[in-house]
């Protein structure tokens, strides 16, 4: 109940900035705890959002008519008081291995990792949660792609990558790509709960556009720096256009409620195999 109430089909968005932000430097530098950490405060973190989104809209009545994975609050399979404590305790692993990175590379990690909690918190939770006014992809694109990406590198050579903040482009959308098919999923649903996503503030058609543009731009991108940096290898990244096209395909032709679930899978696929094949080509 736990594992499926922390959204798993998620985490690629956790995993994918710190194999390849780790990746872009590997030849300049590469420590295996340091690797280790991010990664687990990544996931952590990643969970943690996942069960303060699950407790905030629970207890504010947005997920008593939800499709999609199992909330714990909203569906009474756990208490709110039960979520809040999974949260904090996964926010406290992030901070406990943040700490520790914080420690070995620069005090000043310590802001970046306080900023990711509270960006996870404030996401749902609050009196005026940033989710609700549409910013949520916003804040996406910045902390699971380019901090993510960007601060996996830099805790590895204790400087800015440039190729690493070039890369955090990719990422980033793929990232948003998650959060905007999911949000197209439950437009209808959080429009009736107040809650103004930006799949609500655009609508039904501009959604579905924007969740077939950014899938196109992220593997775009990916091409350009290939050529650009002349790292050839990252072509591999676009083996995830195999595992993106039938979600395409469906959101094209208007896919709805629980049909968007296997889109949203399909996502993460792409992520995972897009970002592991950046990763791969990075290293070889």
């Amino acid at each position: 109940m736990w594992v499926a109430g922390a959204r798993p089909k998620t985490l690629p968005a956790a995993v994918v900035p710190v194999a390849v932000g780790t990746a872009a430097v590997s030849s300049e530098q590469f420590t295996l705890w340091r690797c280790l950490a991010a990664l687990i405060v990544a996931v952590s973190l990643q969970v943690a959002t996942n069960y303060a989104n699950d407790y905030s809209d629970g207890i504010r009545g947005t997920d008593d008519d939800r499709v999609g994975p199992l909330r714990l609050v909203g569906s009474g399979a756990a208490s709110p008081a039960a979520v809040k404590r999974a949260l904090y305790i996964a926010f406290g692993v992030a901070g406990v291995f943040g700490l520790a990175l914080s420690v070995a590379v620069n005090p000043l990690l310590l802001v970046v990792g306080a900023a990711s909690i509270a960006a996870g918190w404030f996401y749902t939770g609050g009196s005026n949660p940033y989710g609700y006014l549409g910013l949520g992809e916003l804040f996406v694109f910045v902390f699971f792609g380019v901090v993510a990406t960007v601060g996996s590198a830099y805790v590895q050579i204790e400087s800015i990558s440039g190729l690493a903040v070039i890369l955090s482009l990719p990422v980033g959308v793929f990232a948003t790509s998650l959060l905007v098919i999911n949000n197209l999923r439950d437009r209808v649903g959080d429009a009736s709960a107040g809650k103004r996503t930006l799949a609500v503030r655009l609508g039904d058609s501009a959604t579905r556009w924007l969740y077939i543009g950014s899938m196109i731009a992220a593997f775009a991108l990916i091409a350009l720096v290939a050529l650009i940096e002349e790292r050839y290898g990252l072509l591999l990244g676009l083996l995830g256009v195999v595992t993106a096209a039938p979600g395409l395909i469906s959101v094209r032709r208007g896919a709805l409620g629980g049909d968007l679930i296997g889109v949203l899978e399909a996502t993460g696929r792409t992520q995972l195999v897009a970002g592991f094949g950046m990763t791969v080509g990075l290293l070889l």
